[in-house]
C-alpha cells in the first residue's frame, strides 16, 4: 500500500487523474484508491452554508447543532433511517445507507461549507480510470472510497461508493474449504476490504487522500452499487 503524496488541494473543474499521474508511478493492476472528497470538490459538488435556509424539519433534528447543516443532509437523502438528534441515518438517492447522507465538513476546502457524495461514483471512477490509462498507458483499477459506520461495531472504516475494473465481490458459494465444507453464503466485499487497506495509510489528517495498492490481483467488472443490499433482503432498514 503506497500513499500518494505531494497532491495540491483540489478546486472545482480540476483534473484529478492528471494531478494524480504526476505524481505517481501506475504499473498495471495497480488499485488506485481515491478518497471520496478531491473526486467531489472536483465535480463541483460542495455547498456553501450561507446559501441554505433550514426548513422546520433540519431545526428540529439539528438539537444544538447548525440547522443548514441538517438541511443538506435532508436535501441529499432518499429517506430517513433513523434519527437522534442531532444524528441523522439516511439513505442516499445511490442506495447507500450511512450517517448524515454522506454530508461531511472534515477537509472542506474552506470554513463554512460542506462537501457531498458524487452524483454517480460509479460513473466518477469509470472517468477517473480511463483518464489514468490515457496519461500513463497503465490499465488500473480505481476504486472511490468514503468512510462509514457499521450497525454493530464501534468506529468507521473506508468503503467503496464507486468502482471500475474490479468485480466488488468474490463470491465463494458453492466452493469448498480444506476439510471439504461446502460454503453456502459466503461472498467476500473485496472492493471494500480494498478501500480499508488504503485508508489506513492515507490517514484521516495527512491530507492524502489517494493511495495505490499494489500487488493484489484484481479480477472481473463490478459496480459499487452491488455493494449494496437490496431493500427486500436487508433484515435491519
Amino acid at each position: 500500500m503506497i500513499p500518494v503524496e505531494g497532491l495540491p488541494e483540489v478546486r472545482e473543474g480540476d483534473d484529478v487523474a492528471a494531478q494524480i499521474a504526476a505524481v505517481a508511478e501506475l504499473q498495471d493492476r495497480d488499485v488506485v484508491v481515491v478518497a471520496h472528497k478531491v473526486v467531489s470538490k472536483a465535480e463541483g459538488r460542495v455547498v456553501r452554508l450561507d446559501e441554505i435556509e433550514p426548513s422546520a424539519q433540519a431545526l428540529y433534528l439539528a438539537a444544538d447543532e447548525d440547522p443548514r447543516r441538517l438541511e443538506v443532509i435532508l436535501r441529499e437523502s432518499a429517506r430517513i433511517v433513523r434519527t437522534r438528534p442531532p444524528l441523522v441515518i439516511a439513505e442516499t438517492r445511490h442506495g447507500f445507507v450511512c450517517a448524515s447522507a454522506g454530508v461531511d465538513a472534515s477537509n472542506a476546502s474552506e470554513p463554512d461549507t460542506l462537501v457531498l457524495l458524487p452524483e454517480d461514483p460509479d460513473a466518477s471512477a469509470v472517468r477517473l480510470r480511463d483518464r489514468l490509462r490515457g496519461l500513463t498507458g497503465a490499465d488500473v483499477v480505481v476504486i472511490v472510497s468514503d468512510s462509514f459506520g457499521r450497525a454493530w461495531r464501534h468506529g468507521t472504516t473506508d468503503v467503496a461508493i464507486g468502482c471500475a475494473g474490479l468485480a466488488p465481490l468474490l463470491d465463494l458459494q458453492g466452493e469448498r474449504d480444506a476439510t471439504g465444507y461446502e460454503l453456502h453464503a459466503t461472498v467476500i466485499a473485496v472492493a471494500d476490504e480494498l478501500a480499508g487497506a488504503a485508508e489506513l495509510v492515507r490517514g484521516k489528517l495527512n491530507r492524502v487522500p489517494v493511495a495505490v495498492i499494489r500487488g493484489f490481483e484484481p479480477s472481473g467488472e463490478g459496480t459499487a452499487r452491488e455493494l449494496v443490499i437490496p431493500p427486500e433482503r436487508d433484515l435491519f432498514r
